[in-house]
């Protein structure tokens, strides 16, 4: 009996009529077939360390990569948060979740860091809020402090996982930055003057450790519904309305993109899908994810 390619022509050109023996064998040949997939499709649980993890978008992107069975370690100073996130990731699919309480703007906690974890897979740097206000209204110790989380916490930590992948000649870096660093604001110096550097350190170093096989790429989310938004904005509303809850009114939707603020699970889903293997070109890139709010 000929068996023929089903791409090849004399396939495509001929009718084929089945007996039911060879109608059995094309069955079980498939069978075999899809099970080979299902077995290629399998993998080993990669793993993901992610700072800043007990909340906002640090916890969606937890359990994002738990959705995808990667073996997590989440950062965050806040322990009560941080073990009830690891419980979610783990009902999300997590292979495991091991919790590293820790504040990263401390030089020594970020060593103590990368001795617990060891080689990664893939680095999530999220962790650090800088504070609002134009340059008369920050002290230097402000600067000092909002920096040393953010800007220098993103640097060393870098630092540190990059020299582990380079031995291992594979991972991927992903910098949660801010719009901030592109769409300058007076009122926000401080944050606007460590997101950009953040942006120019991430293109730096995806251009240089692509050689390494490492990618290295960040993401720029606009105004995110988060705890820390939503408190500013019921600050906002008990300034004006004497109620906290009367937040959303606070909030001109109609010059919002989607008319919305845009879901953390939005930032995480980008963040997963551009680590998978089916993006393996990206590096040296930040993407800015703001629905075109800049164009508007």
């Amino acid at each position: 009996m000929d068996f023929y390619s089903p791409f090849s022509p004399i396939y495509r050109d001929k009718q084929v009529r089945l007996d039911k023996n060879s109608a059995k064998l094309k069955i079980e040949i498939c069978g075999t077939l899809k099970g080979l997939e299902m077995i290629m499709a399998e993998k080993t649980p990669r793993k993901v360390l992610i700072t800043g993890a007990s909340r906002g978008i640090g916890r969606a992107c937890a359990l994002a990569f738990a959705r995808q069975g990667d073996r997590l370690y989440l950062a965050a100073r806040n322990t009560e948060k941080l073990a009830e996130v690891a419980a979610e990731s783990l009902q999300a699919g997590a292979a495991d979740v091991q919790c590293i309480p820790a504040d990263l703007a401390d030089e020594g906690a970020r060593k103590a860091c990368a001795d617990t974890t060891g080689p990664l897979d893939i680095l999530v740097n999220n962790a650090g809020a800088i504070r609002g206000g134009g340059l008369f209204d920050i002290s230097m110790d402000d600067w000092r402090e909002s920096w040393e989380l953010k800007v220098f916490g993103y640097l060393h930590m870098c630092q540190l996982y990059g020299a582990l992948m380079k031995q291992q000649k594979s991972g991927i870096i992903v910098n949660i930055i801010g719009l901030a660093g592109r769409d300058l604001r007076p009122d926000y110096i401080c944050g606007s003057a460590g997101n950009a550097a953040l942006i120019a350190f991430t293109q730096a170093l995806g251009a240089e450790l692509q050689k390494d096989n490492i990618r290295v790429f960040g993401i720029n989310p606009s105004a995110t519904e988060t705890d820390r938004v939503k408190s500013l904005y019921r600050q906002r509303a008990e300034s004006r309305f004497g109620d906290p809850d009367r937040w959303e009114e606070m909030l001109d939707t109609n010059s919002l993109p989607f008319g919305r603020l845009k879901r953390p699970e939005e930032v995480a889903s980008l963040a997963a899908l551009c680590c998978s293997d089916s993006v393996q070109y990206l590096s040296g890139t930040v993407i800015d994810m703001d629905g075109g709010a800049r164009w508007m």
